[in-house]
């Protein structure tokens, strides 16, 4: 059974694992989104852009970067990052129109010409 702040204890156990790993990179992306999901959205930011300097390469990385772009609404930034997870290889478009991250962007043409390359 979980307890209110059972997230808080996993946030602070992975927290300490990251400090003694700072690049272990399923750990980033593992707080990333715990942070998000329970609201400190600008540290989930930090951890996808750390993320992304980690993985360069990693379309879901920038996938993530984006959706935490959009929260804060980084509008142009988080669509760059998002053209960039589609350069990458990232190509779930169904999920990208589902997604309530992206929420700030779905009205964006560019959004839509984004959508429209993966169809």
């Amino acid at each position: 059974m979980s307890r209110p702040n059972d997230h808080e204890f996993e946030i602070g156990f992975f927290e300490s694992v990251l400090r003694r790993n700072p690049t272990y990179t399923d750990v980033v992306e593992l707080l990333g989104g715990l942070y998000t999901k329970h609201g400190r959205i600008a540290d989930g930011l930090k951890m996808d852009r750390k993320l992304v300097r980690l993985m360069p390469d990693n379309a879901t990385a920038h996938y993530n970067l984006a959706c935490s772009l959009a929260l804060v609404k980084r509008k142009a930034e988080a669509l760059r990052a998002l053209e960039k997870a589609i350069e990458l290889g990232y190509s779930d478009g169904d999920w990208m129109q589902q997604d309530p991250d992206l929420d700030s962007l779905k009205n964006s043409p560019a959004f839509k010409a984004l959508l429209a390359k993966l169809a």
